[in-house]
């Protein structure tokens, strides 16, 4: 049953994104659109609502409620800067808004960017450590929860991995091609006359 939710939140997740763009930028209906947008959180709640009924029902902790756990904590930690992204798309391409602003390619800008990208990993694993705990302290079986806990340990290997990886544009930033800044702009049109 859980997995088969966690399935329809996402797809939920894509139907809604997709339905509150539509009426913002296409039908013209902005306060709908954000409605929509705004009813996507819920979708989170009615799986947490739904693990926790499961558990307390009796089912044995396991690899299903874990994955809940994170998915609901990458919602939280990246669904806002997806949402961000599409509606910045949307309102370019129906809205008749300028494209929005690509990310950084280059130095210490691409590895600021990818530090907040980070970020929201880790909030992803805190959020989901935090329910994984909470999942283990109301089953209070540590002979049931061991599952449990080695999803807490996928979520901080996941946020460290990423981690190291989003700290290698640090320490090693990427150079910008002969005739570009860091920030993409050739510097021809810099020093071409007015």
């Amino acid at each position: 049953m859980i997995v088969t939710l966690i399935v329809v939140c996402e797809v939920g997740f894509w139907v809604l994104l997709a339905a509150g763009l539509f009426f913002r930028y296409v039908l013209g209906m902005r306060r709908t659109g954000l409605g929509l947008l705004l009813v996507e959180p819920l979708l989170e709640v009615v799986l947490l609502v739904a693990t926790a009924i499961d558990l307390k029902n009796g089912a044995d902790p396991s690899w299903k409620h874990g994955l809940a756990a994170l998915y609901i904590g990458y919602t939280v930690g990246h669904g806002h800067r997806t949402v961000k992204w599409l509606d910045g798309h949307a309102a370019h391409r129906f809205g008749g808004a300028a494209p929005p602003a690509k990310p950084p390619r280059y130095g210490m800008a691409r590895a600021r960017h990818e530090g907040r990208v980070w970020l929201g990993t880790l909030v992803a694993a805190v959020v989901a450590s935090v329910l994984l705990l909470i999942a283990m302290w109301y089953v209070d079986d540590p002979s049931r929860t061991s599952s449990l806990q080695s999803w807490i340990f996928i979520a901080w290997r996941t946020a460290g991995i990423h981690g190291l990886i989003a700290l290698t544009y640090a320490i090693w930033p990427k150079r910008a091609p002969a005739g570009l800044s860091e920030a993409g702009e050739t510097r021809m049109k810099e020093r071409s006359p007015r």
